[in-house]
């Protein structure tokens, strides 16, 4: 992210990791606070493979951070907590999100080079 906002592809991957019902609902139930993930797929009411898989999209948006842990009887516990982010979306910002944008769409890869 830049100061004045998210660059293109930032904004496409942070709708795109908030555009999940269930990735909302980690989000909110982490924004009360950090969770380990088996508390947390238990909370949510998903598998912890599941919960996984949406952990790992959201963190690589910036949206959350996870931070392994050893509890007090030596087992090792993964914690999230939200980041601290901040999106305030206008069409203004999206019109300046849209200039740095260099891929079409994160699915597919990189933007193909047009011939002129």
């Amino acid at each position: 992210m830049t100061a004045s906002g998210p660059t293109g592809d930032d904004l496409v991957e942070i709708l795109a990791a908030l555009a999940n019902p269930i990735r909302l609902r980690i989000v909110a139930t982490l924004a009360g606070s950090r969770d380990y993930v088996s508390h947390l797929a238990r909370e949510i009411g998903v598998s912890r493979p599941l919960l996984h898989m949406h952990l790992r999209r959201l963190e690589a948006a910036g949206l959350i951070a996870g931070r392994l842990e050893l509890s007090e009887d030596g087992k090792a516990m993964k914690y999230y907590e939200v980041t601290d982010f901040s999106l305030h979306l206008t069409a203004s910002a999206v019109a300046e999100a849209v200039k740095t944008l260099t891929r079409s769409d994160p699915e597919k890869g990189p933007a193909p080079k047009e011939s002129t």
